[in-house]
């Protein structure tokens, strides 16, 4: 399995076998909230430019473990509409140490809001509909 998924996929929860000297696991789950800046929103529409977000979430992966040393990392970004209430994003990190694990997805999370080209559109809930019935007068 590649290191990091952009896809359309809901994330799956899935573990896999844990491997020599690795004694700690954060897993951090993304979740889209229902407001956005103060307004209902029904999700989020997610898009990447794919060629260039690969090329940095490899480069990231690689700068990780120069910075932080051997671990295992495993990302997936969902792309498209991700309802309210459904994670958008995983980030798992196992290490050996479970300061390192939270540090480095800590550091995961950060660098690819802040670097890795992918964007968010959220789709705001319409607004109630209001009919004659509720002008009336009780």
């Amino acid at each position: 399995m590649p290191p990091f998924v952009l896809s359309s996929d809901p994330i799956p929860d899935a573990t896999s076998p844990f491997g020599p000297g690795q004694g700690a696991e954060v897993r951090f789950l993304g979740i889209v909230r229902e407001l956005e800046t103060d307004r209902d929103i029904s999700g989020i529409d997610y898009s990447a430019y794919l060629p260039m977000a690969s090329r940095m979430l490899e480069q990231l992966i690689a700068q990780g473990g120069q910075d932080f040393g051997p671990h295992q990392v495993f990302i997936q970004h969902r792309l498209g509409f991700v309802a309210a209430a459904e994670p958008s994003i995983l980030i798992f990190v196992r290490t050996k140490h479970s300061a390192e694990a939270f540090d480095l997805c800590r550091w995961y999370l950060k660098e690819i809001k802040t670097q890795v080209p992918i964007w968010k559109k959220p789709v705001f809930s319409p607004p109630p509909k209001i009919t004659e019935a509720d002008d009336q007068p009780d």
